[in-house]
């Protein structure tokens, strides 16, 4: 069944809109994680370590398809609320050429990067060797990188949200297959992960271009176009706040992993790195139904339609409320299970993990309404509300919570710091909605 844009949505019809959006982002989450497990399990914990310190830059980096994505699915769903199909294309075609390009640079530039960076985020010894050879790795295929990030917010504004979770599916059945392959099997260690990775990637950024170059039935097609200047400046303003979200959460991790090396050294990395992978699994429920749900808003914003408006915005609430519920029950109920996947083989590591996922989950029951906040400001093209949202929920609040609360208790402080950020980002947001609620109409 295809769901439109234009049509009204209850919860049945808005939750099977989203639901290939949440997989996807739950999906992708899921075969990184293994990731880390097959490195955790067959290379060791200092690998892990080493992942989780030169990530950070990678996700920075990969941050501008998201915000190519976020900010161009939002303009182009606009666009065709207003009823220009041919603008919207021209649009989206433009988006696809600047993506490519945007990611040969970088993946030229950062090879020459990645050695200063590992030093930066205070790799040492073997630690270095691997943070070099995974960053140089991932960033071979980070324009493929980048137009995956790009396209999943685009499948949806396509009215294609299943196509692009099939690609995702695809091409993370890969990567834990040649996971398999690489890291178990031919025993390549870091490198086999890398260049699983690596593959999954390349299938995952080349589908799309091929599709929308094609004749297809979706809304979108890449074709000619022209450089349109302000558009793409206000595709980028729009997603400022997704690159913002996922490029602050690079430097919080390295404060992070800053602060627990001070306490723990490599094995409180390691567990961050364990808990990170675990929580951004469940995390990315949020953030898949604020990216399915968005070209949804953006499309009835652009003919003021407030009813829909209001309709979408209360039923996603009650969503995001009842998500948090069920998420924080079950991570307390399964912290030991899943810590076991990942640092079984040590009984301190194992101890450390399990107790800091245990407070670390707690901000479920609050994240999501900053997420949709966002979201939602995105979508409405304010990319000025949106960026703010997100600078203080995962700038501001974030480091001065791990700045300070370690001080006073501990590892534990390090653990706690995210729920106490977290709440004080669901303030804000409902600050931002109450404010603006008039203008835009959706309460």
């Amino acid at each position: 069944m295809r769901i439109q844009l234009s049509e009204h949505f209850n919860y049945k019809k808005l939750l099977i809109f989203v639901l290939p959006s949440i997989i996807m982002m739950v999906f992708t989450n899921v075969y990184t994680a293994v990731d880390g497990l097959f490195v955790s399990n067959f290379v060791g914990k200092e690998a892990l370590a080493a992942i989780n310190r030169i990530f950070p830059m990678i996700f920075i980096l990969g941050s501008i398809g998201m915000m190519l994505g976020a900010g161009g699915s939002a303009l182009v769903s606009k666009t065709f609320g207003e009823g220009d199909k041919k603008r919207a294309n021209e649009y989206f075609s433009l988006i696809v050429y600047v993506t490519i390009i945007l990611g040969v640079t970088v993946a030229v530039a950062g090879q020459f990067a990645v050695p200063w960076v590992a030093k930066l985020v205070g790799a040492e010894g073997i630690t270095y060797d691997y943070c070099v050879l995974y960053g140089r790795f991932l960033l071979i295929g980070h324009p493929f990188f980048l137009l995956q990030a790009m396209s999943q917010s685009f499948f949806i504004a396509a009215e294609k949200p299943r196509l692009g979770l099939m690609v995702t599916v695809i091409a993370g059945i890969a990567n834990m297959l040649l996971d398999a392959v690489f890291v178990a099997g031919f025993k390549w260690g870091l490198a086999g992960a890398a260049g699983a990775t690596l593959a999954s990637q390349i299938i995952a950024g080349v589908f799309p271009v091929i599709y929308f170059l094609s004749k297809n039935n979706s809304l979108l097609r890449i074709g000619r176009t022209k450089f349109y200047g302000k558009p793409l400046l206000k595709a980028f303003t729009n997603g400022s706040s997704e690159f913002l979200t996922n490029a602050s959460a690079a430097v919080v991790t390295f404060l992070y992993n800053y602060q627990l090396d001070k306490i723990s050294g490599d094995a409180g990395v390691a567990a961050y790195a364990a808990i990170a992978y675990i929580v951004m699994i469940f995390f990315s429920v949020f953030m898949g139904y604020s990216i399915g749900c968005a070209p949804l808003i953006g499309f009835n914003f652009g003919p003021e339609n407030r009813e829909e408006l209001k309709n979408l915005f209360r039923k996603s609430i009650i969503i995001i409320t009842a998500c948090g519920l069920i998420m924080t029950a079950l991570s307390e109920a399964l912290a030991v299970p899943l810590a076991k996947i990942f640092v079984s083989y040590d009984k301190e590591l194992l101890e450390m993990t399990v107790r800091g996922f245990r407070i670390f989950s707690v901000a479920f029951l609050v994240s999501g309404y900053g997420v949709f906040c966002s979201a939602m400001f995105t979508a409405l093209n304010n990319g000025l509300v949106s960026a703010l949202v997100s600078f203080m929920r995962t700038v501001v609040f974030q480091i001065a919570t791990i700045m300070v609360f370690p001080l006073f208790w501990g590892i534990d402080g390090v653990w706690a710091a995210n729920v106490f950020a977290e709440i004080a980002s669901m303030i804000v947001s409902v600050g931002f909605i109450v404010a603006y609620r008039r203008r835009y109409g959706y309460c």
